[in-house]
């Protein structure tokens, strides 16, 4: 297709209007934009080429696909093309009503649906709407679908609309929710897909695959993580071998879990190979410090396994952390899925912060999961997300060391992220934390590490500012990073005083 649909009612004010009333696709609309400033979490570009009545915005994608987003915050993708959007948005009158019916779902379900907004246009438009339906089409020169073929396009759209075309508040940062109400499918699936077959060839016995997942670091552990959850009897030999190949990278929890999955079998004449692995190096002997001695019989390596098992593992994927499935999704490349759900977790924890309650403690916030998000964000090279998390995770903090230790990486992020002065005031207000910390867990900033850091971090942003032009708010920082630095122990300024003397020379070099 072409798009020749939208020249048409660019062209053509009597068909423009036929289509804004009443089936709420108002190129006259675009002028005006959308309701806030939005962008794709892929960061691809949007084109406005129209809007309805609710304040709802449809956009052209680089790839042709248009996206709709409505005014309180929903969006999702409503056809690949422009004219097969305006197939449905004409073919479909209110297609948002739509929007939570699958192709499962039948004729039936369909044409009741039909029904029901056939009578709510009625009211609101009089007769003859389906009379313009038709013959609007027909002007514009697309097919009349049937309503259930139109239904499953539209079911085809919406589930396309994740991960890449997720649409984004460009100020905060938050994610659009989907147009439709159906749950969406947990993130390890898609990230256990690759495992899962994986194991199927294993246990099939393909050579192939074999060999290639030995030597395939990501490959191996998505196998071993699928066989957690997918136990067999007949797994024993293929997980021994993949736990001799872990053991190449030293301690990693799939390590553990290897030897767990084979504990489980209770064999004592496994202990031999699981204490070779042990002793591969210092990480591991203390990882796997707990295996039953050499002399234990298959029931003790057996309960060892069990133990473990309900420690550290178990066989619902659910269970696990998030971190683990967006982990694995980067390993295999699968960015953006990874990028939409840590952008969605940090959305429910800002909407709800009781979700970092302490189980021990409910009274207390426990900040580290924003820390983790930041630090995931930052591996993902998201600086905008990863400033988001951590300026959520620098407001919660509770103690004066954690306040200083929090703006320290905040001021970074935000220095990385070209944002100088905003750095400026974030190290600006440390210093007055370091001034009246409030209680005794500074008592000795100046002699550790964190004493050493703050220094350098104020030199580092002092040549940011410099070379933004900032020679004012240069001069100021470097002027605090050397009262810092004359308050520092001798161990502490080892290595900063070079810093201190390259960055006032670059600074005044610069002014």
């Amino acid at each position: 297709m072409t798009d020749e649909a939208l020249r048409l009612l660019r062209e053509q004010p009597s068909l423009a209007a036929r289509a804004a009333h009443p089936f709420g696709f108002d190129v006259d609309r675009a002028d005006h934009g959308h309701v806030e400033e939005v962008r794709l979490v892929t960061g691809g570009p949007l084109e406005v080429i129209a809007g309805d009545d609710t304040g709802g915005t449809y956009f052209r994608c680089a790839d042709g696909s248009v996206l709709y987003a409505s005014s309180e915050g929903a969006s999702g993708l409503v056809g690949s093309t422009v004219d097969e959007a305006l197939e449905t948005v004409i073919g479909l009158p209110d297609w948002g009503a739509y929007a939570n019916l699958t192709p499962e779902d039948g004729e039936a379900a369909v044409q009741a649906m039909a029904a029901e907004v056939a009578a709510e246009f009625l009211e609101h438009y009089g007769p003859g709407v389906e009379e313009q339906r038709v013959a609007l089409l027909a002007a514009l020169g697309l097919p009349e679908r049937p309503r259930v073929e139109l239904v499953r396009l539209l079911y085809a759209a919406l589930e396309r609309s994740e991960p890449e075309f997720v649409l984004l508040n460009a100020e905060e940062g938050r994610a659009y929710e989907p147009l439709h109400d159906r749950p969406l499918p947990p993130l390890w699936t898609p990230v256990l897909a690759r495992g899962r077959a994986d194991l199927a060839a294993l246990r099939r016995g393909d050579g192939a695959t074999r060999a290639a997942v030995e030597s395939d670091a990501v490959r191996r552990r998505v196998v071993l993580r699928a066989a957690q959850f997918d136990r067999a009897e007949g797994d024993r030999e293929l997980l021994r071998r993949l736990l001799r190949r872990e053991a190449d990278r030293s301690m990693t929890d799939e390590l553990r879990l290897a030897a767990m999955l084979v504990g489980r079998y209770g064999r004592a004449e496994d202990l031999p190979l699981l204490h070779e692995v042990r002793d591969t190096d210092f990480d591991t002997a203390q990882g796997l410090s707990e295996l039953p001695g050499a002399r234990a019989d298959g029931a003790e390596l057996a309960r060892w396994a069990r133990d473990l098992d309900t420690l550290r593992f178990g066989s619902d994927p659910a269970d696990e952390p998030l971190l683990l499935w967006t982990g694995l999704a980067l390993d295999q490349g699968l960015t953006e899925l990874a990028r939409v759900a840590l952008i969605r977790d940090l959305d429910e924890i800002e909407l709800d912060q009781g979700r970092l309650r302490s189980p021990a403690d409910p009274g207390r916030l426990v900040p580290q999961p924003l820390a983790d998000l930041a630090r995931e964000f930052e591996r993902l090279g998201d600086l905008r997300q990863a400033l988001r998390a951590q300026r959520l995770h620098t407001a919660l903090q509770d103690t004066a060391w954690n306040r200083v230790s929090a703006r320290l990486d905040q001021a970074r992020l935000e220095r990385e992220a070209g944002l100088a002065e905003s750095a400026a005031a974030t190290l600006a207000g440390l210093r007055d934390i370091l001034a009246d910390p409030g209680d005794g867990s500074l008592l000795y900033w100046h002699r550790v590490t964190l004493g050493r850091r703050v220094a350098q971090e104020h030199y580092t942003l002092a040549v940011a500012l410099a070379d933004a032009g900032l020679a004012r708010e240069a001069r100021t920082v470097l002027a605090a990073g050397d009262a810092i630095l004359g308050r520092l122990s001798e161990a502490a300024a080892r290595g900063v005083r070079e810093l201190a003397e390259e960055t006032a020379t670059w600074v005044w070099g610069v002014s």
